[in-house]
């Protein structure tokens, strides 16, 4: 009798999670989902503007503004866990040009390791802890808060465009240019890639008055 119980209870618990993974939300509502601290959240977006900030919750909350009633009604949030963290899906038609007047704000727990893929639009992320992986085809992407000894690897490049590091005290544009950077005192790794477009660190060197050197 005892099996059975637990057979039907890991059912329930499985159909629970399969509905959980499933669902999907409209630009037009607010969500939250359990997210721990220094969990993996991967996101995965339409072009769009993101808005990723660090707070003392642990959980996530999306929210979303759009330009026009078709654009919110075209758009969807799709959030599944994943074993290490969640992963959260942007979803709607490919429209034409930049954000496509969609701006999304993603709250997350302050220490987050994130991992964002997006074709176009542009990333911003503020007081977040932890390891990121972002790339962007057309765009641009700004880190803010970066502190000395936060991160042991730095990459940032561009394919076309222009890297400005000032958390760092560096300013790079051109073709193909890049930025790289090894702390082994540091916690976190940095990677950052954008084809076309532009890529700003920013943090210490800036609030210390210290001006971007360019190459």
């Amino acid at each position: 009798m005892r099996s059975v119980c637990c057979a039907a209870g890991a059912a329930l618990l499985a159909y629970n999670i399969a509905g959980f993974a499933q669902t999907k939300t409209p630009c037009s509502q607010t969500v939250s989902y359990p997210l721990q601290s220094r969990a993996v959240l991967i996101i995965d977006s339409k072009p769009a503007g993101l808005h990723i900030v660090g707070t003392d919750q642990v959980a996530i909350h999306v929210s979303c503004s759009a330009s026009s009633d078709e654009t919110a009604t075209n758009v969807a949030f799709h959030f599944s866990p994943t074993a290490n963290g969640g992963k959260l899906s942007i979803e709607g038609p490919h429209l034409q040009h930049g954000n496509n007047g969609l701006e999304v704000k993603i709250e997350v727990p302050r220490r987050t390791n994130l991992s964002i893929r997006m074709f176009a639009g542009q990333v911003t992320v503020e007081e977040v802890k932890g390891d990121k992986d972002i790339e962007v085809g057309a765009g641009q992407i700004t880190i803010s808060s970066i502190h000395d000894g936060d991160y042991r690897n730095v990459d940032a490049s561009v394919s076309v465009g222009e890297v400005q590091a000032r958390a760092f005290g560096t300013d790079k544009g051109g073709f193909f240019r890049n930025f790289s950077r090894k702390n082994s005192n540091g916690d976190y790794r940095l990677r950052a890639h954008v084809t076309t477009g532009q890529i700003e660190l920013l943090g210490n060197a800036e609030q210390k008055g210290l001006a971007a050197k360019p190459d």
